[in-house]
C-alpha cells in the first residue's frame, strides 16, 4: 500500500512526534505536575476556575470515591450531561480506574437513554437534574421507579438491570433530596485525594483498554457504541492541537457539547495534552454568551460548527465585542459553507482557524487543515491526513484505490480506529475490514497535493446542525405509531442547519392522521433534532421496476416543492 503511485488516492501521514503509549491517567498527572499553577478550567457558567493542580486533586478525590462506591475496571459509568466542571472530572477520574465512560446525549429521551444504558450495561450514572425542558430525573424515575424505594448505590430496576449508582448534580448543593439517587458533592466529599487505592488501581490500566463509549446512530435503526481506548484519543486530541499549534498560553473557548468527540477530544484532549485553558462559555450553546467569553477571558482559540458561528456573526450585538485575542480554533461537524469561514477569518480575527474532519469511530479526526495551510484550501477542503494515519479513496463498487481527482469512498486506517462496536462484532466487522481499514461512508475526493474534500455520502446519513441522523433510526420509530403504515425520511436543504428531516407517510386506511399527531407522538420519546420538520402524507413512494424506494426523488420533489436549494459548502 506505501508504494501506492502518486497519482493514487492514497496519502500516509508523518511519523514524527511519536505516539503517545501512555494512558490518560498517567499523562494528566505528568502534564498537571508540570503545570500545577496554570488555569486548566475555567467554567463561566458555574463561576468556577481550576489551576492544573486543584483540578488534579479533584480528579483524585473522584476516583476514590469511584473506587469506594464500588466500581472496578472495566465497569461501565454514564454520563448525560450538557458542559460542566463535574464533565471534566468524570472524564479524567474513569481514565484513571480503568472504568469506560459512556456518553449520554442530553437530547436523548426516555426510550432512548433506556436503551443505551442498557446496550453497554451502565454500571452507574451521573445525571443533571434538569435543562430547559428536560427533566432528567424524572425521565429516570419513568424508566426505573424502582429509585422511589431504594436507598442510594442499591438500585435494583427491572427495565434497567444493570444500574446500581444515579449521581446527581448539584451545582447550587441545595433543593430536595432525590429518593434513591446521591448528589454529585456527597460522592466527591465522601473521596480522598490521598487515597493510595487510586495509584493501585490506576497502575493495572493499559493505554490499549477501552475508555470511552460514545452512540452513533445504525442503518438498523438503533444506535451502536463506538467503543474508544486510550490510545485512541489521547493521540487524536495531541495531534489536534499540533495542528492548532496549541501552547500553554492558549486559551480555548469550548462552546461545543462534551457528549461528542467534538468538545471531549478536540476540546479537552487537545487541551490537557498541550498544557492549555479549557474555557466553558456556557452549559448548552449561547452565541452572545460565547462571544462574551472570548471577549472577557481573552480566548485564543474558538471551536463550533458552522451554525454556531453564523449565529455568532449575525447576533445583533456582535459588534460590542473584543474578539481580537483570537487566533484559531476548528470548525467541524458538518460541511463549512465557504462564505461563513471567510467571515470568521475576516470578521473573528481566526486566521489561523483550521477545519476538521473525521467520525466517532476514528476518534474522531483523520483529516485536518494546520495554521500553515493557505486559505484557499482551508476554506474548500478538509485539510489532508493526521499524522501516523492512512487514508485511501476507493471506488466502493470494486475496492481499488480511485485516481487523485475522482470520488470514490474515504477509507481510514491508523491508531485512531476504534475498538469496536460495543458488543456487535457483525457490525464492526461489517465497518472495519480485515486489513484495518475504516469504512466511512463519505464520498471523497483528493487532489494532487494529498487535501481532500468531502462531496457526500453513500449512505443517506443527515447532518443536521452538526448532530449525525440516520432517516433509518426515525423510520423504526414511526412505524411504531398505529396509524402509519409505511414511512421514508430524506434530508432536505437547510439554510441554517444544512440539513433537515423530511418524513413521507402513509396512512393506514380509514385511519386520519395529522402532522400534530405525529410530531406528538415523536414528543419525550426521541431527540427534538430526530423530529421531522417536514411531513407529507402520501398514496406510495417512488420506486425503481425492483421495488427499490428512490430517495432521491423524495428529496428532489421537496426540494422543487418547497423552494430548497443546495448551499454551495467547503
Amino acid at each position: 500500500m506505501t508504494d501506492a503511485p502518486a497519482t493514487a488516492s492514497y496519502a500516509k501521514g508523518p511519523t514524527a512526534p511519536p505516539l503517545i503509549e501512555q494512558t490518560i491517567g498517567d499523562f494528566f498527572d505528568a502534564v498537571a505536575a508540570r503545570h500545577a499553577d496554570r488555569e486548566a478550567l475555567v467554567s463561566r457558567h458555574q463561576r468556577q476556575r481550576l489551576t492544573y493542580a486543584q483540578l488534579h486533586r479533584q480528579v483524585q478525590r473522584l476516583a476514590s470515591a469511584l473506587l469506594r462506591a464500588g466500581l472496578q475496571n472495566g465497569d461501565r459509568v454514564g454520563i448525560w450531561s450538557h458542559n460542566n466542571v463535574e464533565w471534566v472530572l468524570m472524564q479524567l477520574a474513569t481514565a484513571k480506574l480503568g472504568l469506560i465512560l459512556v456518553n449520554i446525549n442530553p437530547a436523548y429521551r426516555t426510550s432512548e437513554a433506556e436503551y443505551a444504558l442498557n446496550k453497554v450495561g451502565c454500571k452507574a450514572l451521573v445525571t443533571m437534574p434538569s435543562f430547559k425542558s428536560s427533566d432528567y430525573l424524572a425521565m429516570l424515575r419513568e424508566i426505573a421507579p424502582e429509585l422511589n424505594q431504594c436507598e442510594p448505590g442499591q438500585l435494583a430496576a427491572r427495565r434497567l438491570p444493570f444500574l446500581r449508582h444515579v449521581i446527581w448534580i448539584d451545582e447550587d448543593k441545595s433543593g430536595s433530596e432525590q429518593p434513591g439517587m446521591l448528589r454529585f458533592s456527597q460522592l466527591l466529599g465522601s473521596g480522598d485525594a490521598a487515597d493510595p487505592a487510586v495509584a493501585h488501581a490506576q497502575a493495572l490500566v493499559k493505554h490499549t483498554d477501552p475508555v470511552n463509549i460514545q452512540f452513533t446512530s445504525g442503518t438498523t435503526g438503533f444506535p451502536k457504541g463506538a467503543t474508544l481506548t486510550h490510545r485512541n484519543i489521547l493521540n487524536n486530541g495531541f495531534f489536534i492541537g499540533e495542528c492548532m499549534r496549541l501552547t500553554p498560553q492558549d486559551r480555548l473557548c469550548v462552546p461545543v457539547p462534551l457528549y461528542h468527540c467534538f468538545g471531549m477530544v478536540l476540546g479537552n484532549l487537545a487541551c490537557i495534552t498541550h498544557g492549555s485553558t479549557i474555557v466553558y462559555p456556557n452549559d448548552g450553546f449561547d452565541p452572545l454568551l460565547t462571544l462574551q467569553t472570548v471577549h472577557e477571558e481573552k480566548c485564543t482559540g474558538l471551536h463550533g460548527v458552522p451554525t454556531m458561528f453564523i449565529a455568532e456573526l449575525d447576533h445583533p450585538r456582535f459588534a460590542q465585542f473584543d474578539l481580537s485575542t483570537l487566533r484559531t480554533g476548528i470548525m467541524a461537524g458538518t460541511a463549512c459553507p465557504i462564505e461563513v469561514m471567510k467571515k470568521v477569518v475576516e470578521r473573528m480575527h481566526l486566521s489561523q482557524i483550521t477545519i476538521a474532519y473525521g467520525m466517532t469511530e476514528t476518534s474522531p479526526v483523520s483529516c485536518q487543515s494546520d495554521v500553515d495551510t493557505p486559505l484557499d484550501k482551508r476554506v474548500t477542503t478538509v485539510g489532508r491526513v493526521q499524522p501516523h494515519l492512512e487514508i485511501k479513496i476507493i471506488d466502493p463498487g470494486t475496492g481499488e484505490i480511485v485516481l487523485r481527482g475522482q470520488a470514490g469512498e474515504l477509507c481510514t486506517r491508523g491508531y485512531s480506529v476504534m475498538h469496536g462496536y460495543w458488543g456487535d462484532e457483525e457490525r464492526t466487522r461489517e465497518a472495519i475490514d480485515s486489513e484495518g481499514w475504516m469504512h466511512t461512508g463519505d464520498l471523497a475526493t483528493m487532489d494532487a497535493e494529498g487535501y481532500v474534500n468531502i462531496v457526500g455520502r453513500i449512505k443517506d446519513m443527515v447532518i443536521r446542525g452538526g448532530e449525525n441522523i440516520y432517516p433509518r433510526e426515525i423510520e423504526e420509530f414511526l412505524y411504531r405509531h398505529p396509524k402509519i403504515q409505511d414511512v421514508q425520511v430524506v434530508g432536505v436543504p437547510d439554510q441554517k442547519y444544512g440539513e433537515e428531516l423530511c418524513a413521507w407517510i402513509i396512512v393506514k386506511p380509514g385511519q386520519p392522521l395529522s402532522e400534530e399527531e405525529v410530531r406528538a407522538f415523536c414528543q419525550g420519546q426521541i431527540a427534538h433534532y430526530k423530529v421531522p420538520r417536514y411531513i407529507r402524507f402520501v398514496d406510495a413512494f417512488p420506486m425503481t421496476v425492483t421495488g427499490k424506494i428512490q430517495k432521491f426523488v423524495i428529496r428532489d420533489e421537496m426540494k422543487k416543492l418547497l423552494d430548497l436549494h443546495e448551499e454551495r459548502t467547503a
